[in-house]
């Protein structure tokens, strides 16, 4: 099954293989590519041209060679609700399917025919052991229906519709081993910068204790270049990514991005902080598209005293022979969510 993470302006495909047998934690990439989305095909997670979102999964199917018929996709944004529930833990599957009925209805603000719903039993209730909680997930039908249309358009069949902050709490587990402890008793910030929007997860011991999104993105440098250069958006892209513009670019306009990002890092973790128990963080990962500007994360540490670090999730896989090496550790920030969808292969 691949993992195809659609954003705001691009979809990532990737396919994993597992080395040396079921559960052994060894990866392989066998497959993955990059495709570019025309522009506000995606708006706040929900995609408004299915057909322009199908025709992008096709050519990124194309594009990474993979063989693979089955997709892992996952929703975001204002669209889903998640809640972790109690009910008695004696219920059988029957009760406790009725019983999550009765429950979604009082926390999704949306009428339940409207909604995709699903639940996982997480085990028993710490403070009571007759207990047991469920994390409850919920999102709007349309959302999901259109997600499985595009990729349906391209010929493939969604197998699995996750939520990304799952997918991405998933790939975490891949990364830990570089953590000090492996990630045991630390709270860390996962920073995602997208090219519109910035998604911050807080985790402890492994798991998601906090999540929040804000409106900021690598879009703003792309913007800033067209306006002080007077290129077109693409080309203002482009000269992002390959170089080529004029030697005032780095003190004038990279450095106060890097700044902005830098405090937007830092007004993340004190919302959180100020929001939770928790007082303190012990590392910051960086993750998408920005976090390969380089000189980034040596900013981020220095202005916020906190380890920091950027996202690899491939460091110690293998690679099959159609991947790009270069290219794939150039993207790695940038593919967590489609890790975290891959690795639901294995489940």
């Amino acid at each position: 099954m691949v993992g195809l993470d659609i954003s705001s302006s691009v979809v990532k495909l990737l396919e994993l293989s597992e080395q040396g047998g079921r559960g052994s934690g060894r990866y392989r990439v066998e497959s993955y590519a990059v495709e570019t989305l025309p522009p506000n095909v995606l708006v706040e997670g929900n995609i408004t041209d299915v057909e322009a979102v199908g025709q992008a999964i096709r050519s990124v199917v194309k594009r990474s060679g993979s063989k693979a018929k089955k997709a892992a996709v996952a929703v975001s944004g204002a669209s889903i609700i998640t809640k972790t529930i109690s009910v008695p833990a004696s219920l059988d599957e029957h009760e406790l399917e009725s019983q999550i009925e009765l429950d979604a209805d009082q926390h999704v603000p949306f009428p339940l025919e409207e909604v995709n719903l699903d639940w996982e039993v997480l085990g028993p209730n710490e403070k009571n052991p007759e207990m047991m909680d469920v994390l409850l997930a919920a999102c709007r039908s349309e959302t999901v229906e259109d997600r499985v249309a595009a990729i349906s358009l391209a010929g493939l069949e969604c197998a699995v519709v996750d939520v990304e902050g799952y997918a991405l709490e998933r790939a975490c587990t891949i990364l830990s081993s570089q953590w000090p402890n492996g990630g045991e008793g630390l709270t860390v910030a996962v920073v995602d910068v997208g090219a519109t929007t910035t998604s911050f997860t807080a985790l402890h011991n492994g798991a998601t204790v906090y999540t929040r999104e804000q409106n900021f993105g690598g879009r703003q440098l792309t913007e800033e270049i067209q306006r002080r250069y007077g290129l077109s958006f693409e080309e203002a892209g482009m000269a992002k990514r390959n170089g080529g513009l004029p030697d005032s670019y780095e003190a004038e306009v990279l450095e106060p991005f890097k700044e902005a990002v830098a405090q937007q890092v830092n007004r993340a973790i004190q919302f959180f902080l100020g929001a939770t128990s928790y007082n303190h963080v012990d590392l910051v990962v960086m993750a998408g598209g920005t976090s390969s500007i380089s000189g980034l994360e040596e900013l981020v540490q220095e202005r916020l005293a906190v380890d920091t670090l950027v996202a690899n999730p491939f460091t110690n896989m293998s690679l099959s022979s159609k991947v790009d090496a270069q290219a794939l550790a150039n993207d790695a920030p940038a593919m967590m969510i489609a890790c975290g969808l891959a690795l639901r292969s294995f489940d």
